[in-house]
């Protein structure tokens, strides 16, 4: 008899354990489950964004997606602390799914800004090293303000630090390098234009007096000699056809006539060979002496000390030469031409005292320098 309730009492106690863990089972599925997938998937989306650099360049939609991840967190954390049957996790999961659609928002545009970026920097390089190879072109030789050359020289060295950072896809780095640069190489060609053109306003009375030149080369079947300053040339013409062309050096500060000693300046106009001497009579290899200063030099002279655009203690240049020991490859003179010896052999044979030399800026216009 005691067994049997024994018995009844061992099964009525397991019935009930079966039956409160059904109960609990069953209340334990009724009750609010939490996220997890929803926030699994906003948390790899943002580290897809941010492997794709999206903090960089989509950082607005990056940083929108990341505080509401935060969001979904502190909510999650918030409706743990509650009843468990009282808890809801809806704010939670929307959260998380608005912050896996703004991380894959940033990503698609990191991507798209980080194309047009590069895209932009290439076009930017490649425009500022054509802009290089023009400013070496045009003004390697052209005594600009040393300024203008430093900033020149920084402007260069900034494409090459943003051309360094372009080749290891550092594109916002590379994009200040590059807007610094185009920033100096820009306005530094732009002022050194300025100042070639204001330097060519000359030109009509340069060309007019290489025709004068040329035609009295023809007139009388003799030798003339045109320094072109700008492309740097000694040009012999014989009967007014051009016979013969060679590199000079010019005075250290060429641009421009010569107004007084010691400017080194390369003068400008229409001159005579007066003397020639040879290598007893000269310190250079060779010379012939110009007749600068002219009449027109000397009345030159006089207007700007009377103008008062020169000192009136100014004193007047002379011995302007075409002489030797040229070949340097710099502008070295103090205002002479000079050419390598065995070229000054030859044209000191051709020439006599009396030989036209016209010395101009340029014998082309500056489109044609430019172009």
């Amino acid at each position: 008899m005691r067994l049997k309730r024994a018995g009844k009492t061992v099964i009525g106690s397991l019935f009930l354990v079966a039956v409160t863990g059904s109960c609990i089972l069953l209340l334990s599925r009724l009750a609010p489950k939490p996220p997890q997938a929803e926030v699994e998937f906003a948390r790899l989306a943002l580290s897809q964004a941010a492997s794709n650099d999206a903090g960089t360049y989509s950082r607005r939609q990056y940083n929108e997606a990341r505080a509401l991840y935060d969001s979904a967190m502190t909510g999650w954390q918030a409706e743990n602390k509650r009843f468990l049957y009282f808890r809801n996790f809806d704010k939670t999961a929307g959260f998380a799914r608005l912050s896996a659609k703004k991380a894959a928002e940033a990503m698609e545009n990191s991507k798209l800004n980080t194309s047009s970026l590069e895209k932009t920097i290439k076009l930017k390089i490649d425009t500022l090293n054509a802009l290089i190879l023009r400013i070496d072109k045009v003004f390697k030789a052209y005594p600009l303000p040393p300024e203008i050359w430093n900033r020149i020289s920084r402007g260069k060295m900034l494409l090459r630090e943003s051309e360094i950072a372009f080749e290891k896809g550092q594109y916002l780095q590379a994009n200040k390098h590059i807007t610094d640069s185009e920033y100096l190489l820009t306005a530094s060609y732009e002022k050194a234009s300025m100042d070639l053109k204001e330097y060519f306003d000359n030109f009509p009375v340069w060309q007019r007096w290489v025709e004068k030149t040329i035609l009295e080369s023809r007139k009388n079947r003799s030798y003339s000699i045109i320094i072109d300053k700008f492309s740097r040339k000694c040009i012999v013409y014989l009967g007014g056809v051009r016979k013969l062309e060679y590199n000079v050096e010019l005075g250290t500060n060429w641009v421009g006539d010569k107004r007084v000693r010691g400017d080194k300046a390369t003068p400008e106009g229409m001159y005579r060979i007066s003397k020639k001497f040879n290598n007893n009579h000269t310190k250079y290899y060779k010379a012939l002496l110009l007749d600068y200063p002219n009449e027109f030099d000397k009345a030159e002279f006089v207007k700007e000390i009377a103008q008062g655009t020169l000192p009136r203690n100014a004193k007047m240049g002379s011995l302007i030469e075409i002489h030797g020991n040229g070949g340097k490859g710099v502008d070295w003179t103090e205002g002479c031409v000079a050419l390598i010896d065995s070229e000054m052999d030859v044209i000191f044979k051709l020439v006599r005292e009396g030989t036209l030399v016209t010395i101009v800026g340029s014998t082309i216009g500056l489109k044609q320098v430019l172009d």
